[in-house]
């Protein structure tokens, strides 16, 4: 009996430590938390007041191999971003070496002046480095026109740039060894109603820019939307249904 009583309280305990989409979530601060993917992929999830929109979550993504990470959109402030780092380098030892934002809005670049005060090195779509000299925020280091491909040690990162959609500049990350689709604000998660902010976007283009990202990841199995809930390739799917409305 003593035994089933512990074997039950472990069983409770893992549970508790998972999210809906089962997968464990770690608390950071009351504005940051992590949810882990795999060994080498985690979820940076860090909540904001984004006007006029009230309190966000925002989602990011951490690569990591050998002690070394990149980072994939930084939360919403500088001081926020500090905490995710400093985080990082305390409790997993890790090493940021590299950081890349899916486009120019506060929820993927705002802490990338901290993140230049660590001389962390950045790379964008070109398009996200001249809009981001346009509106006299920090600019990424290197910027690329369609696509680039980067190695953490052994391991690929790829990034493509299909064309306009929830912005003109927006980029979709792909790590083949994992097979997670980052797309960013792009993605809708399932349970959005709508396309959100399109303001910055292209509703024209963004068909077209869906349709490459359908042909082109058919063996995705995490796509990490902006906001929301993580899933698989039915996010895809759900986004372009919300686009025929």
């Amino acid at each position: 009996m003593k035994k089933l009583i512990i074997v039950v309280i472990a069983v409770l305990f893992y549970y508790c430590g998972l999210s809906q989409s089962g997968y464990r979530r770690i608390k950071i601060s009351n504005d940051i938390e992590l949810i882990k993917l795999s060994e080498h992929a985690y979820v940076h999830v860090s909540y904001a007041e984004i006007p006029p929109y009230g309190r966000v979550a925002s989602n990011g993504l951490i690569f990591i191999n050998e002690g070394e990470a990149f980072l994939f959109d930084t939360p919403v402030t500088d001081s926020q971003t500090n905490d995710l780092v400093s985080w990082l380098k305390d409790n997993l030892k890790l090493k940021i070496v590299g950081f890349v934002p899916n486009h120019w809005h506060s929820d993927c670049m705002g802490g990338l002046g901290y993140l230049q005060s660590l001389h962390i090195k950045s790379y964008a779509n070109q398009k996200t480095i001249d809009i981001a000299k346009s509106k006299h925020l920090p600019v990424p280091d290197y910027g690329f026109k369609d696509s680039l491909q980067l190695k953490l040690g052994n391991k690929l990162i790829k990034y493509y740039y299909f064309g306009a959609a929830h912005t003109l500049d927006n980029i979709v990350v792909w790590i083949p060894s994992e097979q997670i689709l980052f797309p960013g604000c792009m993605i809708k998660s399932m349970d959005s109603k709508n396309l959100g902010n399109t303001a910055d976007g292209d509703l024209s283009a963004y068909p077209g820019t869906i349709d490459k990202l359908i042909k082109k990841f058919p063996s995705a199995k995490i796509v990490i939307p902006g906001h929301g809930e993580i899933g698989g390739f039915e996010l895809i799917r759900h986004t372009k249904a919300l686009l025929a409305k």
